[in-house]
């Protein structure tokens, strides 16, 4: 509890801190800990880890690191990552087998429409939806998967617009929905319709309380809520979370729902519970890593810190031993 009251908001504000950036950057052992949780910085290391996740009987979806660009050049440089990466997915990319309405890809990409160009001081919304669809096209070719992310909530309406639109040319396009977020239960309504694809995530950024709800326990009320809307809805179910009693909620929502292990996904960043994520893909689930990669690494890295004590105790721990 004291945690989340203290540790956690700080170290959400850090993530979004240039100075704090430079110093956390600069000390030795932050690289070797990032390993942990970013599979490396070029599209080459991402493919590499990819294969070995894949082969594993887990599915994969991946994150080109960036967000809140102001530069275009920078909006189109992630734009070509996103193509190489693809192009490069495209002999790993397969459907599976699947009586739901949407043929399941082992291979998916995430992507953050502020990544994009969506913060442009002109036309940022038209840019990132252009970009965002030259990736989805490119997807399509690579037969794999496509979700937007979300980031925090002065984004939502712009990002989800743009989903809608993207939804027309691309109807499997998924996207992220937080669900310490009030309006959530609405948009998870809204949004999960026949073939749609939700991902429901907890949340993690910092968020006024007149948004979002703040405390673990109306935080878990709100996911459960906003779990059963989507698995009683018509479309895919993504259950983003780490947490033993949402998991164990949602495969018995799935079950209640006569849900088949193809219609629905459980998924995990990668480097966090992996005996876990192996468990259940040896119980015939379908389970997804979150595989993030790239320079970019640091606001990223500061928020799986704050999501849980014991990231944060690992990343103490590491700088004691090389003090």
């Amino acid at each position: 509890m004291a945690f989340s009251a203290l540790l956690r908001p700080a170290l959400l504000a850090a993530a979004r801190s240039p100075r704090m950036e430079r110093t956390v950057t600069k000390i030795p052992v932050t690289r070797s800990l990032v390993d942990r949780f970013v599979a490396g910085q070029t599209e080459d290391q991402a493919i590499a880890a990819t294969t070995s996740i894949l082969d594993s009987g887990r599915y994969i979806t991946i994150d080109h690191l960036g967000e809140d660009t102001t530069d275009s050049a920078q909006a189109d440089a992630t734009v070509s990552h996103y193509l190489t990466l693809l192009s490069d997915l495209a002999t790993l990319s397969q459907k599976t087998a699947s009586t739901s309405p949407t043929s399941v890809r082992n291979v998916e990409v995430s992507l953050k429409l502020s990544a994009l160009g969506q913060f442009l001081p002109r036309d940022g919304h038209k840019v990132a939806l252009e970009n965002a669809h030259k990736i989805c096209t490119a997807a399509e070719e690579a037969g794999a998967w496509v979700t937007v992310d979300a980031e925090d909530h002065t984004t939502t309406d712009s990002t989800l617009s743009i989903v809608r639109e993207l939804r027309k040319d691309f109807p499997s396009l998924g996207t992220v929905l937080q669900a310490y977020l009030e309006r959530t239960e609405a948009d998870c309504r809204d949004l999960s319709g026949p073939g749609s694809r939700i991902r429901l995530c907890k949340g993690a950024y910092k968020e006024p309380a007149s948004v979002a709800y703040q405390g673990k326990e109306a935080v878990d009320e709100a996911y459960l809520r906003c779990l059963r809307i989507l698995m009683n809805g018509q479309g895919y179910p993504m259950v983003a979370s780490h947490d033993p009693a949402m998991i164990a909620a949602a495969l018995q929502q799935a079950k209640t729902n006569g849900r088949t292990a193809d219609e629905f996904e459980i998924q995990m960043l990668y480097g966090i519970r992996d005996a876990e994520q192996l468990r259940l893909v040896g119980e015939n689930k379908h389970l997804r890593v979150y595989l993030p990669y790239g320079e970019q690494w640091y606001g990223y890295f500061m928020r799986r810190l704050a999501e849980r004590p014991a990231n944060l105790t690992f990343f103490l721990r590491s700088l004691m031993s090389h003090s």
